[in-house]
Order: structure tokens, then sequence, then C-alpha cells
């Protein structure tokens, strides 16, 4: 498939080194940079730019926070007017708008790209939102119809700068929600001695349910590699996004009691051994006498009750 339209990307992971197979698939001609020079098709970034032709259009695919905000820096020197920066990945909204001021300012475009789909994006295309001028989106369109999976849906450009990072920040803190109530789930149904083989019950939700989604795809999934996820810890990080959507829900006095709640459950999992349960504990025994478990003993040494998915109290097959 002949394609005029060209992109850099710099960084080339996981997601990013797909979304180049993906948009080499469709015809386009990709030229990546990566610190990996295995992997990378150019040395430098210098050598990315000089590579492509104006007006260049460069994605950026490395972490949030320092490292995209180095990375769009240094294209601000080496770009000229007329191109236009792309960041593809989990930047705070309001960075999006620091960093098209000042590439503004030397008359390089910004767009903000929210990306979900993870590993599966090469097969399945990628949900994008997307936010910035008409003009600048305009400039990077073919890559995202590229990116996107088939049909009529996966693409939206939210609003200006900013969009489109803040709607995939709405829609990580929503990711967050499901898949605690997935796991709490999960946790009562091997708690309970009625319930006799868990793995078979969630993949019955799959079909015919009205809670079944790709998450519980891929809760069953877990469940097949793992029946009891015995290799799972009871530990799970945030990337930020959960965070600052309750954040923003502060900012617009917007209630998220669920979001919320499934943040903290995070913030608990990370604990060996909870100091506000270890206070708890202490006063129900100060004013009932309620026994005391001695610290070696108690569940959460052992990663129990942890309210997410491989913290159960018992697991059953």
């Amino acid at each position: 498939m002949a394609s005029n339209f060209e992109i850099g990307i710099i960084g080339l992971g996981r997601m990013g080194g797909n979304m180049r197979t993906r948009l080499r698939d469709a015809g386009h001609t990709v030229v990546g940079y990566d610190r990996n020079q295995d992997v990378s098709d150019s040395a430098s970034l210098e050598d990315l730019v000089a590579k492509l032709t104006a007006p260049r259009k460069v994605w950026v695919m490395v972490p949030a926070g320092e490292p995209t905000r180095a990375t769009i820096e240094r294209l601000g020197e080496l770009l000229e007017p007329g191109d236009v920066v792309v960041d593809g990945g989990n930047s705070k909204y309001t960075d999006d708008q620091v960093h098209a001021e000042k590439l503004g300012a030397k008359g390089i475009g910004f767009v903000d790209a929210g990306v979900s789909g993870g590993v599966w994006g090469l097969k399945n295309g990628y949900a994008l939102m997307v936010g910035g001028d008409p003009e600048h989106v305009a400039m990077v369109k073919p890559a995202f119809d590229a990116l996107k999976p088939p049909g009529e849906f996966g693409y939206v450009h939210a609003g200006a700068v900013g969009a489109g990072h803040f709607a995939k920040m709405v829609h990580n803190g929503i990711e967050y929600g499901m898949m605690q109530a997935y796991a709490e789930g999960y946790e009562l149904l091997a708690a309970a001695a009625v319930t006799t083989d868990v793995p078979a019950i969630i993949k019955s939700w799959r079909e015919g349910t009205v809670i079944r989604s790709w998450l519980l795809d891929l809760m069953d999934a877990a469940l097949s590699a793992d029946p009891k996820l015995d290799k799972v810890r009871g530990w799970a990080e945030d990337s930020g996004e959960g965070r600052w959507t309750i954040e923003a829900a502060i900012d617009h006095a917007v209630p998220m009691p669920v979001i919320t709640a499934s943040l903290f459950a995070r913030f608990a999992s990370r604990q060996d051994d909870s100091p506000t349960m270890k206070v708890v504990a202490s006063l129900r025994n100060q004013f009932g006498g309620h026994a005391i478990l001695p610290e070696t003993a108690a569940g959460s040494q052992t990663g129990e009750g942890s309210g997410v998915i491989g913290g159960a109290t018992e697991h059953r097959g």
C-alpha cells in the first residue's frame, strides 16, 4: 500500500514498537528512535529529525514526566516552524498546555494523544483520544486512521490541547473502578465455601451477562494460566492517572466515590501490615477486650485481604 505520509516515533518499547509496525503495515513511512540501538532506525534525535521531510511529524512515546518533558524540550530546539509534535504517553493534561505554549512560540504545533490498547494494540488497534488545534490534528490524521481499530469508533478529537490526555485520564480512572469491582467479586467468591470453581464462574460471565467486558476476558485469561493466583502478589501500583482523575474531580466538585476507593485500595495493597488497622485492632482491644493477633499471625503478613486480584483470603480452584 503506497503512502507519502511519514512520521517519526521516539520510544520503541512495547507500545511504541508495535505502533511503528502497525503504521508500516498501513503503508506509511516511519523513522524510529530508541536508546536501544538494536531496535532504532536512527542514531539520535538529531538523526531522526534529519531523516524526516518537512513539515515533520514526531510522535513521542516515552514515559510520562521528566523523560517526556526533556524529549519535547529537545525537539523544540531541533524542529522548525510548521512541524508538529505528538505526545502519545500518559502525560498530565496540564503539562500539555505548557508544552503547546513553548512549542507554539517557535511555530511548532503540539497534539496530545491519549492511547489505550496496550500490547494488544498491534492486532486490535488503539483507542485514540486527541487534543489540539484542528490544523495540527489534521497533519497527523493519517497516523490516527492507521492506528485506530477498524470501523467507526476508536478515535476522537476530544477538544483543545489537553483534552486528549484529560479524556484518557478519566478513562483510566474508570478502569481503576472496574478492575476493583471484579477483584472484590473474585475475593468474595474465593472466600465462600458454597462456590467451588471460581475460575469457571468467571468464565461463565464472559457471554450473555451485563458485566462482560474485555477486562473480564483478561481476568479469565489470568485465571486460566494460574487458577489460584499463587504466582501473583496482592500488590497493585498506580500510573498516576487515577490520582489525577480524583484531583480533577475535586477541582470540579464531581463526586467519585468508586474511583477514589479503588485508588485507596491500591495504596492498601502495598502495606505489609496496615498501620491504620493496627490502631483499629488496638482500640478494639482497649474498649472491648477483643483479642489482638500477634504480628506473625496477622493476615496481612501473608498477603491476605488486600482487595485486589491475588489477595483473596482463600483460593479454591
